[in-house]
């Protein structure tokens, strides 16, 4: 064999090995560098743009609208920010309903006649034909509005220092109410007609407070009345029949 054919031989050897130790380094790079399959990579750029922000919940993208797109049902997407941020036509509603419409006046007494006083009314006094020893009082609305009268004449005769006690048996079903010029009745027992009364004496002055601290001065019949421990009064009537009944 020449020497040139030998050296080409040898040649070739080392080419054929150069390319081996070559491919031999390109496979094991590949495996140390470890990378990944084209479906991981696919998978993994999936996995991105599905990400959801940290704590936000599904859907809230839809909900911001901040895309303006047009929901299944045509509306548009800006429906979202007026859902989201809690505008919208009927915000107002709420605040009228608990602010209220009114004006702000108590009208729950609103009709009920207030009480009268000393100036409203003109009260008379005059004997009873029957029974005997008895007073009829008369309570007469001379103000321009319906007031109602207390439940009975606290009457005070001279200088009594307390007021007579009423007959619970002539109590009415309500306060007797005067429309202006319409009277009131109240019967009073002056003294006992057999003579069972105690410590009588004869007066000429009569005083009948009111609720309101007013008090009426009453003109009793000429000569005076006699009072004694008998002394009883009833409850205001709008009829003076039934005053005198007791």
């Amino acid at each position: 064999m020449s020497a040139r054919r030998i050296t080409r031989t040898r040649l070739f050897a080392a080419t054929t090995v150069a390319l081996a130790a070559l491919s031999l380094t390109a496979c094991e790079g590949d495996e140390l560098t470890g990378s990944p399959a084209p479906d991981s990579a696919t998978s993994a750029t999936a996995d991105v743009n599905n990400a959801q922000p940290a704590g936000s919940a599904k859907g809230d993208t839809d909900k911001s609208g901040s895309t303006g797109s047009t929901g299944s049902d045509g509306s548009n997407g800006s429906a979202g920010n007026d859902k989201a941020s809690g505008s919208g036509s009927g915000s107002g509603s709420g605040s009228d309903a608990a602010a209220g419409t009114g004006d702000g006046s108590d009208d729950s007494d609103a009709g009920v006649p207030g009480e009268c006083s000393a100036s409203d009314v003109r009260i008379t006094a005059a004997n009873a034909p029957r029974p005997i020893n008895h007073l009829l009082l008369t309570a007469t609305n001379t103000g321009a509005k319906t007031c109602s009268l207390p439940q009975y004449p606290a009457a005070r005769f001279g200088e009594a220092q307390s007021v007579p006690p009423v007959a619970e048996s002539s109590k009415p079903q309500s306060l007797t109410t005067l429309a202006p010029g319409e009277s009131g009745y109240a019967g009073v027992r002056l003294s006992s007609g057999d003579g069972s009364g105690e410590n009588g004496y004869e007066t000429n002055t009569l005083t009948i407070p009111f609720e309101d601290g007013s008090i009426a001065t009453v003109k009793l019949p000429s000569g005076g009345v006699y009072v004694d421990t008998a002394l009883t009064v009833t409850y205001w009537q709008t009829d003076a029949s039934n005053a005198l009944e007791y």
